[in-house]
């Protein structure tokens, strides 16, 4: 697929997936959406790709869905219904849904949908004065892409509360105070941050690290007991496994492993 909203680059077994609408503040567009997908897609199915970086160009990550008018979004216009419901362009694929982990570099603002798509990433890292905003009720519309559900797991029902209910702005600092960034940095540090943590993937096993990440989203709406037996089941098949051997082989033997499965076509169906 040729990008015209994104752009795709992979080095390092990372891939960057940066949100290319600088001119706009990088607004969300229903052909970004569709874009985003398709990189996703291409990371999943990719085992020479360890993980995944999302990233904005220039000052923004991703201003709120484009309410100009004049891209393909069409949300700001007078159209009819069909038109206006648009504004569900979200992505077919989420990035809790493909089995690499997804950093979100957060380097400026991000609103509304900017916002509520960074916290489907497994890890983000913000610019410490960004404006971060939940939006959607200051513009008629309720939170989306399971804010309800990932901002409370993460944050807690109270600032959830203030963040979903108010839709007022906070800054990055403010965002990692509340623990739904791991950190907030410097603009200029952000991506370089989100890549050398990113490199950090590159040394496990890439269907454990896929199993955990799967574990942990299916986690937020399951029992102690649940998660419990679901790990249990989980543990005896992976030590069963070629990668298990070799964990423990390269371990002993003082080298780097050398991972013999893939994350793509090794994935087990354990429920």
């Amino acid at each position: 697929m040729s990008y015209s909203d994104i752009l795709f680059n992979v080095e390092d077994a990372i891939a960057t997936i940066t949100l290319n609408r600088p001119q706009a503040m990088n607004s969300w567009t229903r052909r970004m959406a569709r874009e985003i997908s398709a990189a996703l897609l291409a990371c999943d199915q990719d085992d020479t790709i360890r993980s995944v970086v999302i990233t904005g160009a220039g000052r923004a990550f991703c201003s709120g869905a484009d309410l100009s008018g004049e891209s393909d979004y069409g949300v700001g216009n007078e159209k009819d219904v069909d038109t206006r419901r648009d504004m569900l362009a979200f992505p077919s694929l989420m990035p809790w849904q493909i089995r690499k982990p997804v950093i979100a570099a957060i380097n400026g603002h991000a609103i509304g949908v900017g916002i509520s798509f960074s916290m489907n990433c497994d890890i983000r890292f913000v610019a410490q004065e960004a404006k971060i905003q939940f939006a959607f009720v200051r513009r008629g519309l309720t939170p989306e892409l399971s804010s309800h559900v990932i901002v409370p797991r993460v944050a807690g029902l109270s600032r959830a509360a203030d963040l979903l209910l108010t839709g007022r702005i906070i800054t990055g600092k403010e965002l990692a105070e509340m623990g739904l960034a791991s950190k907030a940095l410097p603009a200029d540090e952000v991506l370089p941050t989100a890549l050398e943590m990113a490199r950090e993937f590159n040394y496990a096993a890439p269907v454990s690290v896929a199993l955990s990440k799967r574990m942990l989203w299916d986690s937020l709406n399951a029992s102690v007991a649940e998660v419990d037996a679901r790990e249990f089941k989980t543990f005896e098949w992976v030590c069963t496994q070629p990668d298990a051997l070799e964990g423990v082989v390269s371990f002993l033997e003082k080298r780097a492993p050398e991972w013999k499965m893939s994350a793509h076509r090794d994935f087990p169906d354990i429920r």
